[in-house]
C-alpha cells in the first residue's frame, strides 16, 4: 500500500474533516492501516474489530494516535473480538510508526525536556492509580497482591504459584541471609518484604508513595521485622546489605534516572547486591504512550537498556542481566481474567467507562508483551563487582 492515502487522511484530519471527501481519506486510510497488520473490521477472528461509527474513530486516531484510539474504545465507537491479540496485531505490523499527527508533538516535547517526575510531582501517580481502591486490587491480584510480573518458567500454573516464584528468585539472586537488612524501594503492598521476612529471615524497610499502599501493607505484615514509609527514594540515606526495587524504576523519570541510582549506590553496602527489576522499552528515543500517561500512571517512563547501562555508569557493575518479558503477558491475562471475575461487585462504583479504561489498559499491555514491544528485566547490580564472578541461581522447581 502507498503512504500517500495515510499522509492525506492525516493531513485531512488536521484541517477540514468536515467534507466527504476528507472524511472518506481519513475512513480509507484507516482500514488500510488495519489491513497491514491483518486485521478486518466485522470479522470472526480474534484480532478482527467491530466499528461503530468509522468517522469519528478515524478522526481519534489520525488526530491523537494511541491516546484517541484508547479514548475511542473507553467511548464504545469500537470493540475487538479479543483486544489482546488486536494489539499483538498493530504492535507486529508497526503501525504506530506510521501515524505521527503533529498536535501530539507537545507531548513528545514535554516527556523529553521536562522532569515530570520532581519530588512534587512524584505523588500524583500513588493518588491517580494506587489509591483507587485496596480491595480493587486484592480482586485482581495473587493473595499477596504483588503487582508486578510473575515467574512462570518454573512450572508455575496459577498467578499465587508464579508470583511466589518471583518473590524466591529474587531473594535468592540478592543471596539473602538471615540477620540481613533488605531495603524496598516502591514496596507496593509489600509482598517482596512480607515473603523476604518469612522465609530467609531478614529485616525489611520499604518506601512508597501510595498511602493506600503503605496503610494495608502495616496491617498485613504487622509482627514482622518490616517497616513501610511513606517516603519518596530521593530522601533515603542509610545503609542495607541488600536492596531491591520491583516495578517502581518506570516511575522515575529519564530526568531522574541517575539521582536514583547514586541514592541506592549510597544505601547499598559495599559488598551489598542491588536488584532492579523493571518494564523497559527496545528504543531509547521513544515518547512514553500518551494514553498510559493520561489514564494508567502519570508521568511514566520506560527506560531502555542503555538509559540504565548509563545512569549505572561509575556507581556499579552489572552482575547479571535477565530478561523474561514473555512472562508478563501470560501475568495480565491472569489479572485480567480476575477482574472480569470480580467486576459485578466494582460495577456501580466504577462504572462502565472505567471498565473499558482498565480492559484497554490491561489487554493492550499484554498484547504489547507478546508482540515483544517491551520488555521485562531482572538487573543484578554490585557496588565493586562480586569477587570471582556472579552467578545467578537457577529457578526453582514450582511447588505444584
Amino acid at each position: 500500500m502507498s503512504a500517500n492515502p495515510i499522509q492525506s487522511a492525516s493531513e485531512a484530519g488536521r484541517s477540514d474533516t468536515g467534507g466527504t471527501r476528507q472524511a472518506s481519506q481519513l475512513v480509507r486510510a484507516m482500514y488500510q492501516l488495519l489491513e497491514l497488520a491483518d486485521i478486518q473490521v466485522g470479522g470472526g477472528r480474534p484480532q478482527d474489530i467491530v466499528i461503530r461509527d468509522p468517522q469519528r474513530l478515524a478522526e481519534r486516531v489520525f488526530a491523537q494516535a494511541n491516546l484517541g484510539l484508547g479514548e475511542a474504545y473507553m467511548d464504545g465507537l469500537w470493540d475487538a473480538n479479543q483486544l489482546d491479540v488486536f494489539f499483538e496485531h498493530v504492535l507486529r505490523a508497526r503501525l504506530a510508526d506510521k501515524v505521527k499527527p503533529s498536535r501530539m508533538l507537545w507531548h513528545t516535547l514535554r516527556a523529553r525536556w521536562l522532569n515530570l517526575q520532581s519530588q512534587r510531582r512524584a505523588w500524583m501517580v500513588g493518588e491517580a492509580h494506587y489509591d483507587i481502591g485496596n480491595d480493587f486490587y486484592q480482586a485482581m491480584l495473587d493473595q499477596r497482591m504483588t503487582y508486578t510480573c510473575g515467574y512462570w518458567a518454573g512450572g508455575a500454573r496459577t498467578l499465587d504459584e508464579a508470583q511466589e516464584a518471583k518473590l524466591d528468585l529474587i531473594c535468592r539472586k540478592l543471596d539473602l541471609r538471615p540477620g540481613m537488612r533488605l531495603l524496598d524501594i516502591g514496596c507496593g503492598w509489600g509482598s517482596l518484604m512480607g515473603f523476604a521476612a518469612e522465609h530467609y529471615g531478614v529485616s525489611c524497610v520499604g518506601v512508597t508513595i501510595s498511602k493506600e499502599q503503605a496503610a494495608l501493607a502495616g496491617e498485613r505484615y504487622r509482627g514482622l521485622p518490616v517497616e513501610f514509609r511513606l517516603q519518596d527514594y530521593r530522601t533515603l540515606n542509610e545503609t542495607f546489605d541488600r536492596i531491591a526495587s520491583v516495578g517502581m524504576f518506570e516511575h522515575v523519570g529519564r530526568k531522574n534516572h541517575r539521582v536514583y541510582m547514586e541514592t541506592a549506590q549510597r544505601c547499598l553496602a559495599d559488598d551489598g547486591l542491588f536488584l532492579l527489576h523493571t518494564i523497559g522499552k527496545n528504543q531509547t528515543e521513544s515518547t512514553p504512550d500518551p494514553w498510559i500517561d493520561k489514564y494508567i500512571f502519570p508521568n511514566g517512563d520506560l527506560p531502555s537498556i542503555g538509559q540504565i547501562g548509563e545512569a549505572c555508569g561509575g556507581l556499579f557493575v552489572t552482575e547479571d542481566l535477565h530478561n523474561f518479558g514473555a512472562d508478563y503477558d501470560i501475568t495480565l491475562m491472569a489479572w485480567y481474567a480476575n477482574v472480569q471475575a470480580a467486576w459485578p461487585r466494582f460495577q456501580e462504583r466504577l462504572g462502565e467507562r472505567f471498565h473499558r479504561m482498565w480492559s484497554y489498559y490491561l489487554l493492550s499491555c499484554a498484547g504489547a508483551f507478546r508482540a515483544r514491544d517491551i520488555q521485562l528485566w531482572q538487573w543484578v547490580l554490585s557496588k565493586q563487582g562480586v569477587i570471582g564472578g556472579y552467578q545467578r541461581p537457577e529457578p526453582a522447581a514450582s511447588k505444584a
